[in-house]
Formats: structure tokens, C-alpha cells, sequence
């Protein structure tokens, strides 16, 4: 099971990530959204690593978690995959076939772009327009990733309680959230070429949108542990209490100038380095806009702080700035947490038909 290009509403958004379930429900009225639901349900530690479900009872448990804590009674949910997991490839077909016709074409064909059995992979495609080659012939984008990986997100839905209707990857996610994060960018501010620095927990992912399509994605090993761990040894405690004390404060008068800001100074250069890896693979040599996204993105002050060190105009995901919101959703928590819900709002997103 494998699903670019379906669309089913009502649709909850569900992201899987190293320490959280993130669930995000929307409703559109127009051209306006409303977020009916949201809920973010922290996960046992190990269940989930590496984009990785290793766990699916306890991920399922937490999906439980997620969907009762939003009281939502959407059963329907979009999930994905990461981008490390699935291999993309944009490849020539003749025009006119119709989907069954291009599906028996392309897997006659897969094993040429897929290095692992084709009994072993999921797969879905999806007719991005005309091609360069002719008139006669149209772009697909081929999606394919190991079955084992997307059974398991699948399964781990099940077992909370809900059903995948849609399994996305990530990258595509980020891409409907930043097209509608753009419309309310400050007035001329140019969307040409949007990075994306999603810094969470473990892992940071940084990708560059070129007229909204992912051109380039990039994982470093670099997140908000390393923050807790610091916590932890600065002042020996738990890993679970660092955590803790990270969220909530009360940490004695020398954390934010011992600790936080190292940590914000070293985030800022993770980001820079990453910047500096894309410009020597790229032939485009300016970012119009830098987006922060993730957990650690909520820390004050550093957006400000990575402008003044990369020079690039630098903001903080928010994907909600412009939606209404249900008078059942704390909007307090929601736009405390809107920096670590990019994945999830671009997959509810999949549900707008």
C-alpha cells in the first residue's frame, strides 16, 4: 500500500516521529482552514528511531493515545514515510495509457530504477504533466519503498484505531504545508527557491523547495537530545527529567547563558553547514527565505540569532497563522507546538479535495 495521489475527506494528519505522535485534523471552509483537532502524545523512548517504527504495539498504543486526547471521531488517516526510506524517480511514458495500462507498463519497467525485489517494494506513481521528450510521452513520478517499512506505519495505525487511507512521504508533506505557509509570507518576499531546516529530536532535515517542489533533502545527526543531554549532565539528572525541565523551566539562573546558549550558537551553525553543503551541490547560489521547523524551533531567539549568522531571512513555521481554530483546541498549545506540526499539517492537508 502506497498512495500519492488519492484524496479522501474527513482526513487526520498522522506523524510518527522519534519522540511523538503529532495528529492534526482540519476542516475548510472556501479558501479558509480551521483545525478541528490536534493532539501531540510523547512516545516510549526507542520505539521509533532513525525515522524507524521498531515498536508498532507501543506506536499503536500511542496512537490511541493521540486520537483520544483530540476527541476527534475521524477514523481516516494520512501518514508517511520518510524520505530516506522511499526512492523517487520523475521517468518517461507514453500518453494516453490509462492507469491501469501505465501501472502494467511501470512495472515491467521498475526493476530498472528499483535495486531491491520487486515482491520486496511498494510502489505508486503519479502523471506530473507533459514531457521533454514529446507530445507524445508524460512525466511520472515513480515513488517505491521497501513493503516492510510502510507496513509497519500502516499497522501501527491500525492498532490505534485508524484506518491509512493515504501513505505519503515526507518530503511531498512539507511541500503542501510550505505552499500554504508562502501565501502569508510578509508582502515581497520571494518563494523561488524556500529552505527548510526541520530540526528534531535526533535527526535534522533540510531541504530546499525550488517553485515548491523539494529540489534537495539532506538528514544530519543533530537535534534537540543533544540539548536534554547537555540538561542532564549539567545538572545530574535524568534523562526523562532534563526533558522535562526543558519543556516546564526551572532550571537554575546559569542554564540560559551556559547551556541554551552553546546550544542555539551550535544549532546555528548545523543549519549554516547545511547551507553551505546545498550551495556546492546547487547551481542556485540564494535562499529567498529560510523556514525553522521542528521542536527546537520554538526556542526564543533563534530565528533572530540564525538570520544574523547565515544572512538569510529566516522564519519560524507556523502553519496555522492564518486558520481559524475549533473552541475545543487550546490555541496557546497549538502555536506552541505549530513548529513541530509541518509533517502532520501536510498530510491533513491530503484530505482537502
Amino acid at each position: 500500500m502506497f498512495s500519492l495521489n488519492k484524496k479522501s475527506a474527513p482526513i487526520l494528519g498522522i506523524d510518527i516521529s522519534a519522540t511523538a505522535i503529532k495528529l492534526l485534523e482540519l476542516s475548510r471552509s472556501g479558501s479558509k482552514y480551521r483545525v478541528e483537532s490536534y493532539a501531540v502524545e510523547a512516545l516510549p523512548p526507542n520505539s521509533v528511531s532513525d525515522k524507524t517504527i521498531n515498536d508498532i504495539e507501543q506506536v499503536g498504543e500511542a496512537v490511541a493515545r493521540a486520537v483520544k486526547k483530540a476527541g476527534t471521531r475521524t477514523k481516516s488517516a494520512a501518514v508517511c514515510v520518510a524520505g530516506s526510506s522511499v526512492i523517487t524517480k520523475v521517468i518517461s511514458m507514453p500518453s494516453g495509457l490509462n492507469d491501469d495500462e501505465m501501472e502494467s507498463q511501470i512495472q515491467v519497467e521498475a526493476d530498472q530504477y528499483i535495486p531491491f525485489p520487486l515482491e520486496e517494494v511498494s510502489m505508486d506513481f503519479e502523471i506530473i504533466g507533459e514531457s521533454g521528450e514529446g507530445a507524445d510521452r508524460v512525466d511520472v513520478l515513480l515513488a517505491a519503498s521497501r513493503s516492510e517499512v510502510v507496513d509497519n506505519v500502516v499497522a501501527s495505525i491500525e492498532l490505534g484505531g485508524l484506518s491509512a487511507k493515504v501513505v505519503d512521504i515526507e518530503a511531498f508533506a512539507i511541500e503542501n504545508t510550505i505552499d500554504l505557509m508562502s501565501r502569508g509570507f510578509p508582502a515581497g518576499t520571494s518563494t523561488d527557491a524556500i529552505a527548510v531546516a526541520d530540526v528534531g529530536s535526533a535527526i535534522t532535515t533540510f531541504s530546499v523547495l525550488e517553485n515548491m517542489k523539494t529540489l534537495y533533502s539532506r538528514e544530519e545527526t543533530f537535534g534537540g537530545s543533544q540539548l536534554t543531554e547537555d540538561i542532564q549532565r549539567r545538572y545530574g539528572l535524568s534523562y526523562e527529567e532534563a526533558g522535562l525541565a526543558k519543556r516546564q523551566g526551572g532550571l537554575p539562573d546559569n542554564y540560559e547563558p551556559e547551556v541554551l546558549e552553546p546550544f542555539k550558537d551550535n544549532m546555528a551553525s548545523q543549519v549554516g553547514r547545511a547551507l553551505q553543503f546545498f550551495y556546492a551541490s546547487s547551481q542556485i547560489s540564494e535562499i529567498d527565505v529560510l523556514v525553522l521547523a521542528g521542536g527546537c524551533s520554538s526556542i526564543p531567539g533563534i530565528a533572530e540569532l540564525v538570520e544574523s549568522k547565515l544572512g538569510v531571512k529566516t522564519i519560524i513555521a507556523n502553519p496555522f497563522a492564518n486558520m481559524a481554530v475549533a473552541s475545543r483546541v487550546s490555541t496557546r498549545h497549538l502555536t506552541n507546538d505549530a513548529p513541530a506540526m509541518m509533517i502532520a499539517c501536510g498530510l491533513a492537508l491530503r484530505g482537502d479535495s
